[in-house]
């Protein structure tokens, strides 16, 4: 059984420091790479609505190689107190 996606982002999250979308996708891509909204532009607003709902914040942000934006997101105590209520340990990213 696969989590909705934006529960595994944040599932993916909850023994991170601080973690870019890049990095979640590279993650959960072997569960979710073949769906069609696998894409980066969703996946960041996955990003931005758990930190409209206080479950993740911005921890920083930085250029790349290539001069793009990468912002690095932590989940919050509210976030991991969300995985632990609604989240399975049988499916937890640990």
């Amino acid at each position: 059984m696969l989590l909705p996606s934006r529960t595994a982002v944040l599932n993916q999250m909850y023994d991170q420091r601080e973690i870019d979308v890049a990095q979640i996708m590279k993650a959960l891509k072997p569960q979710y790479g073949q769906e069609k909204q696998f894409n980066e532009k969703l996946y960041l607003e996955h990003m931005m609505a758990l930190e409209a709902n206080g479950l993740v914040e911005l921890a920083t942000y930085d250029l790349d190689k290539n001069e793009n934006l990468v912002i690095y997101y932590k989940i919050t105590d509210e976030g991991r107190a969300t995985v632990d209520k609604y989240v399975d340990k049988k499916y937890r990213s640990a």
